[in-house]
């Protein structure tokens, strides 16, 4: 079980900080499609691929002090921020997890893009066994309300491909 933590702790201290619950989801989701070894199991939900296990984990982590959840006003909503606590640090280093180098370059990557754009590029990715042009058909069906144009989705398709290539080379 805290393997499984300790690899989120692990993703959250590559990036220093991850801004929004679901952009987390997002990007341990894209890891995982890219063959980093996280193990939730995810489905498909209204901000795309989500993982209740990944939630619980997150929530464990700020119950046992190892990461801080800090809520920001931000218009009319609440947005997250997640940082990792001197004691997370601790237990990273006691257990001396090693992170793949190729997967803090994809992680810091894809914490520098919004959260809309990493659900729509996740939202491809669990869609990957159906043809482009069907890929296409169903984020405009699921996807309506947020609008995405072809060209976002084609930059969605080359993104996926740059993730590829520092992945697998």
């Amino acid at each position: 079980m805290l393997l499984e933590h300790a690899k989120l702790l692990g993703a959250i201290r590559i990036t220093g900080e991850v801004v929004g619950r679901k952009k987390l989801q997002k990007m341990i989701y894209i890891a995982k499609k890219l063959s980093f070894p996280f193990q939730e199991k995810f489905e498909f939900h209204f901000f795309g691929p989500y993982s209740e296990e990944l939630t619980l984990q997150i929530e464990e982590l700020i119950n046992m002090g190892f990461l801080t959840e800090e809520k920001e006003k931000k218009g009319g909503y609440i947005q997250y921020r997640y940082e990792l606590t001197e004691s997370g640090e601790e237990f990273l280093d006691t257990i001396q997890l090693q992170n793949d180098p190729k997967l803090k370059v994809v992680l810091l990557q894809m914490n520098e893009q919004s959260a809309r754009f990493l659900e729509l590029v996740s939202t491809v990715l669990y869609f990957d066994s159906l043809r482009k042009e069907e890929i296409f058909e169903k984020i405009a069906q699921v996807k309506r309300k947020q609008n995405y144009t072809e060209e976002e989705i084609e930059e969605a398709f080359r993104y996926i491909q740059r993730l590829k290539s520092e992945t697998f080379h």
